[in-house]
């Protein structure tokens, strides 16, 4: 078979014909969205977990089984891992998978079921708290960097307070602890614990104060969850560390604190620095502050030499003859500017009188008869010389003007003939008609005629 294989298969005659896996995914989806999110409670069976991390186990109860599976990421957050026979409380989601054809549940949550009613007080309490606002982040305290004591409430038996001075001892042994001692199980721990809190808070001997016990059930350590026991951690008058139980345990004591620390033993670490990284640290500001008091040193060393150097160079004597020397240094510059500038006014005057001399109207009127007598000396020459050039071009231009006079060519007994009536010069016959009056010019004098007759 090819293609989507969640497709319905052709219909025959009608019929929808579902696949085996269009229907696995419908009844997958039936079941999530009609039931959701489930509580149910039963004993474990079956109970497995391979390298991934996954939890897979069977829910059982008398009459029935399903299947369950709790992935790695929520089931980090469960504690140990349940036993096969464990009676146990889940929240999960109903659904179906789908290559098998399994029902199962996904788990969420797991808890042992005897839990389950102080699980859910706890958690109204934690809303009805958090909604006066003693959770709020904003009214948590900072621990002192160095506490000149430290106060613990808890169990003078249990391993928590030995936990804490061991690692309080270890850390920085100069801090005194102040111990108040309290039972931290059953009914009667939570108003001791409480009463503790108000005691050192009242006596104020401490300036941070751990509250805790080791781990447990919820219902060992219900005490930590009791309204009387956050309202004195919310109102005492020092920072409250609250190490309570184990890392994945939480209780209300935890959100009311100042800080929360997973263990009895990291709030110890928390609460107090750790002195060999103190005495690093005061040896390490020991060798800076000495290097800065060396240069501070040397940096006055360097100023006070300066200073003296300074006063010297402001003695008055040295200062007289730094004057002095100055002043002869000026007398040296103003004298040489007196003779450059009396070198440049001389020859600024010398070149004055030259352009005066040179502008004088005496020598211009000298220049001027002088030019003028070689003008007369020049001149009658050059006009001889001129008009015998005049006649000369005179001469060649009248030979020229006879060569083509008609004047001339009527010497030779030719004539120029004109009509008398427009005194236009007749040069073809046909330009006149019998009878009209012509002239004709001759070398001397002209003929008037009348036209007889032509011809061509």
């Amino acid at each position: 078979m090819t293609g989507d294989p969640f497709a319905p298969a052709p219909a025959a005659s009608g019929r929808d014909v579902y696949t085996v896996s269009r229907l696995n995914r419908e009844a997958r989806g039936l079941l999530e969205s009609r039931l959701g999110t489930v509580w149910i409670e039963g004993e474990v069976s079956n109970f497995s977990r391979p390298a991934s991390g996954h939890w897979y186990f069977s829910l059982k109860d008398a009459g029935a089984q399903v299947r369950c599976a709790m992935f790695r990421g929520r089931n980090a957050m469960a504690g140990p891992p349940p036993r096969d026979g464990a009676h146990v409380l889940l929240r999960a989601r109903v659904g179906l998978y789908e290559p098998r054809g399994d029902y199962q549940l996904i788990v969420d949550h797991l808890e042992p079921a005897g839990e389950g009613e102080l699980r859910r007080r706890f958690e109204e309490l934690k809303r009805r708290l958090a909604a006066e606002g003693l959770f709020d982040a904003d009214r948590k305290r900072p621990l002192p960097a160095l506490p000149w004591a430290v106060g613990v409430v808890t169990s003078p038996t249990g391993a928590a307070l030995r936990d804490i001075l061991h690692v309080l001892r270890r850390r920085f042994p100069a801090v005194p602890v102040v111990l108040y001692p309290v039972p931290v199980q059953g009914e009667a721990a939570a108003p001791r614990i409480a009463g503790a809190i108000a005691l050192a808070s009242a006596r104020a001997e401490v300036d941070v104060l751990i509250v805790g016990r080791g781990g447990g059930s919820l219902e060992d350590l219900w005490p930590f969850n009791e309204e009387a026991v956050v309202r004195a951690i919310v109102a005492a008058s020092m920072p409250v560390v609250s190490a309570v139980g184990h890392e994945v345990d939480f209780t209300l004591a935890d959100f009311a604190a100042d800080l929360r620390a997973p263990t009895p033993s990291a709030a110890a670490e928390l609460v107090v620095p750790d002195a060999a990284e103190w005495l690093r640290a005061l040896a390490d500001q020991g060798r800076r502050l000495a290097g800065a008091w060396r240069r501070r040193a040397a940096t006055w060393r360097e100023d006070l030499t300066w200073t003296r150097r300074r006063l010297q160079q402001l003695h008055p004597a040295v200062r007289l003859e730094r004057e002095s020397q100055r002043l002869d240094e000026f007398d040296g510059r103003l004298r040489a500017a007196l003779r450059l500038a009396l070198a440049t006014r001389s020859h600024q005057l010398a070149t004055r009188r030259g352009e005066l001399a040179s502008l004088s109207p005496a020598a211009r009127l000298a220049d001027l008869r002088r030019r003028t007598e070689v003008l007369a000396a020049r001149l009658p020459p050059a006009a001889r010389s001129a008009l015998q050039r005049q006649r000369s071009r005179l001469g060649g231009a009248a030979r020229a003007l006879q060569a083509v006079s008609p004047l001339a060519t009527l010497d030779r007994g030719y004539a120029i003939v004109t009509r008398r009536a427009d005194g236009r010069v007749l040069t073809d016959s046909a330009a006149v008609t019998v009878g009209e009056e012509i002239e004709a010019r001759v070398a001397r004098g002209r003929i008037c005629a009348t036209v007889t007759g032509k011809s061509d």
